[in-house]
């Protein structure tokens, strides 16, 4: 109920074209039963009179009929088109609460996500979803006015005859639950195959240069076949049921028709109707399967509408682990001191902890260095503080206010990122660089570059900030992706800086610029960089050396090394 409930919801908005498509559908139902009532007239009473009289009889017949057809035609061009229209709305709205709803899901719902299945949930499942919100209700009204209509005009004909037809369908609507059950079932498991193709093909495509490298496409391509061949398994299942269910509704219509003509044929011989009244009842028993057809076709509707319903509502109905709470503010004027007090953190219950009573504290534009040997919690520890990840104890602050009392939005705000692994978009070096303040004017983007440093390639590609870089800014070096990133931070100007430091794979050169570039980000702000060369962390104000046991040392590098413990034997280590 709940969920069906959250389906009406979205007809709210478009409630007047939704009446409208109603009224439609129930004014050509009604034209449709009137036709052969017409031809009844025509074959009964007409053809009775005089040629005159006859003429200009058909002559009227004919003229309602054509007006009839256009009213009929209206209606159905208002159903074709702004009804499903409204559908087309409607399904804008789930699409974007479901991509509204994706963007408040934190990283580690992501962790556990495949972005192919999350791409199908938004696309093929919501498809199925509105083609049932727009057929649906109209199919179900025109099925009922149809068959109350047929049952209302047979009766008046002979109502034996009529009960006995009627006396049939039950059989048919049990019929067609049956195989319904079967399809829906066929039908979920076709959306979680073709939702587990969309997943391989956007991991295989994503590394595309991984598996070139390792010239390793006979090997994408074989597992993308024996995903695609579980597909048509799921498939042939589900086409087996419904040629099944078709077939018996055909062979249900066929077995009417004949029906109607044997007890048809023995109510003539009896005297009971005349062959025009067997007439009519021929054409309105397919008057009456079409809307038992439809009927029929809205369950295999429904069954296709409500999986892809129940798999968006799977998502929707999926809280974000990381949300405001009810005292949450914004917070302006930030200096940048950051606390961490007793901090404990695990990915889940189930994994160990990777963080335990950590506790550390820096100042106002303080530039603090993170070392330590790879799977100590550095890349976590620096997650924590803008709340990709919820701390499982103790405290963080910033300027000493409990971060979970600061609004998300507000606490992001104030925090420059940049990460190991720099991700830019499909577009322009502009609207990449923009990405760090939307609404920035071109001149604050230039001033952005220059001083990371970027200004000057920017200048040689083909098109200046113009220049269209590629998925993932395929078409530039790492050097150059990361001063691109350091020149979006530039350009947010936060007061509180992580360095996710991405020189180890760069050349020198790159490295001095890259380097050069974020030392000039880095003047006054709160700094805190993870640092896998230890060459580039020579001027830190601090270093905290991180272990599987928290922070074991802490000093500048010259203490650091004076003390001859872990730090200077990875800098010894590191520089053999």
């Amino acid at each position: 109920m709940r969920i069906f409930v959250k389906f009406i919801s979205y007809y709210k908005p478009y409630k007047h074209i939704f009446l409208l498509d109603l009224f439609c559908a129930f004014v050509a139902s009604v034209v449709v039963l009137a036709y052969p009532v017409m031809i009844r007239n025509i074959t009964t009473d007409a053809l009775s009179r005089a040629p005159s009289e006859a003429i200009a009889m058909i002559i009227r017949i004919a003229a309602l009929f054509v007006f009839l057809v256009a009213i009929e035609y209206v209606c159905n061009y208002f159903i074709s088109y702004v009804g499903h229209l409204g559908g087309a709305k409607m399904e804008f709205d789930m699409r974007n609460d479901l991509f509204n709803h994706y963007q408040k899901l934190s990283f580690s719902y992501y962790d556990n996500a495949r972005t192919g299945q999350l791409m199908s949930r938004i696309t093929n499942d919501l498809f199925d979803v509105t083609e049932l919100a727009h057929h649906g209700p109209e199919d179900v009204l025109i099925s009922v006015v149809k068959i109350i209509g047929s049952f209302i005009i047979l009766s008046g004909t002979n109502l034996i005859l009529t009960l006995m037809i009627f006396a049939i369908l039950p059989f048919m609507v049990l019929f067609s639950v049956y195989y319904n059950k079967k399809m829906h079932k066929a039908f979920r498991r076709n959306r979680e195959r073709i939702a587990e193709i969309n997943a391989q093909i956007e991991d295989s495509l994503s590394g595309i240069r991984a598996v070139k490298s390792f010239a390793n496409e006979d090997l994408e391509v074989h597992k993308f076949i024996e995903g695609n061949r579980r597909f048509v398994d799921s498939k042939r299942d589900s086409y087996q049921n419904m040629a099944k269910h078709h077939s018996g509704i055909t062979a249900f219509t066929s077995f009417i028709n004949l029906f109607v003509v044997v007890a048809g044929a023995l109510f003539i011989i009896r005297g009971q109707i005349v062959v025009t009244d067997l007439l009519t009842y021929l054409l309105y028993v397919n008057t009456l399967i079409e809307p038992v057809r439809r009927l029929m076709n809205f369950t295999e509707q429904f069954q296709n509408g409500a999986t892809g319903f129940i798999r968006f509502n799977e998502i929707m109905d999926t809280e974000p682990d990381i949300q405001d709470t009810a005292e949450a503010c914004d917070v302006s004027g930030v200096s940048g001191k950051i606390e961490f007090v007793d901090v404990d953190f695990k990915y889940s219950a189930e994994t160990v902890t990777v963080l335990e009573d950590l506790s550390f504290t820096a100042d106002p534009g303080d530039y603090i260095a993170l070392v330590g040997s790879s799977g100590v919690g550095k890349t976590t520890l620096c997650s924590l503080i803008p709340r990709f990840y919820e701390t499982t104890g103790g405290k963080i602050k910033l300027d000493g206010v409990d971060i979970k009392k600061i609004k998300i939005k507000s606490l992001r705000e104030n925090i420059g990122i940049v990460q190991q692994d720099v991700y830019l978009f499909a577009g322009t070096v502009a609207e990449n660089i923009r990405y760090g303040k939307r609404g920035a004017t071109d001149d604050e983007i230039v001033e952005a570059a220059k001083n990371a440093n970027a200004h000057e390639f920017i200048m040689n590609l083909p098109d200046g900030y113009d220049s269209y870089i590629g998925q993932r800014g395929v078409k530039l070096s790492g050097g150059q992706k990361q001063r691109l990133s350091i020149a979006r931070v530039f350009l947010k100007n936060p007061p509180v800086l992580i360095f996710d430091e991405a020189t180890s794979s760069l050349d020198n050169e790159s490295e001095k610029i890259v380097q050069d570039s974020f030392e000039k980000l880095a003047v006054n702000r709160t700094t805190i960089v993870i640092a896998h060369r230890l060459s580039t962390i020579k001027n830190a104000r601090r270093i905290l050396v991180l272990t599987e046991d928290g922070i074991s040392e802490e000093g500048s590098h010259a203490e650091l090394i004076e003390m001859n413990g872990v730090y200077a034997g990875l800098y010894n280590m590191q520089f053999a």
